[in-house]
């Protein structure tokens, strides 16, 4: 099982993944919402990812992303763009113009929600399956997933807990993606950050 850590937004937390001795393999950042309380501003972003990300991959959160927030971070050291609320014909031209890995995001309250991947299957690297809430950490129900059968690496996100039991997560995705629950106060505790990374080796120990 992979992991990302998403909504960072710190360098002292940055730093601290990118040299854990079994690190993330993704770490997002909110680069154009700003309802998002783990809103990165520009200026802000261009320092925070001078940060060497060694055996991680950096992701950019984008929502809608219009040329301008692209244009300003072709040059950043991003290896995924992840996509919400982005057309067919938008994703192709994003995935074209600027040469990123692709991580198409579907928000999902119903089974419907869910076949929208099919859509996308062509285009994405990873299909991220997550919950209406966007910046929130609202839940989805996970078992409309469950069985789906596709050749892309599935990323499961909405409202997971630190204490929850991984096997229930590893038995429908391949990626899960956690932010608040990895927070106090509305910040990233590294105390919980390692415990969660020792529950994924462990976890992937076992197997």
């Amino acid at each position: 099982m992979k992991l990302k850590i998403c909504g960072v937004s710190d360098s002292k937390t940055l730093e601290y993944l990118t040299n854990h001795s079994y690190p993330p393999q993704y770490i997002g950042f909110i680069v154009n919402y700003p309802k998002s309380k783990r809103f990165v501003e520009q200026n802000k972003l261009k320092e925070l990812l001078k940060v060497n990300k060694k055996n991680s991959n950096y992701v950019a959160v984008l929502v809608r992303p219009d040329k301008n927030i692209l244009d300003e971070i072709k040059n950043l050291p991003f290896d995924y763009y992840q996509l919400y609320d982005c057309a067919l014909t938008e994703v192709n031209s994003i995935k074209k113009k600027y040469n990123k890995k692709i991580i198409v995001a579907i928000t999902v309250s119903n089974q419907n929600d869910v076949l929208k991947y099919q859509e996308y299957k062509d285009l994405a690297d990873i299909i991220l399956f997550d919950s209406k809430g966007y910046a929130k950490s609202s839940s989805f129900n996970h078992q409309l997933i469950k069985d789906l059968k596709m050749d892309k690496e599935l990323m499961l996100a909405g409202n997971i807990q630190i204490e929850d039991n991984l096997e229930n997560y590893k038995e429908i995705a391949d990626i899960i993606d956690i932010s608040g629950g990895l927070e106090t106060s509305g910040l990233k505790d590294i105390s919980k950050i390692n415990i969660f990374l020792n529950k994924i080796k462990q976890i992937n120990n076992e197997t």
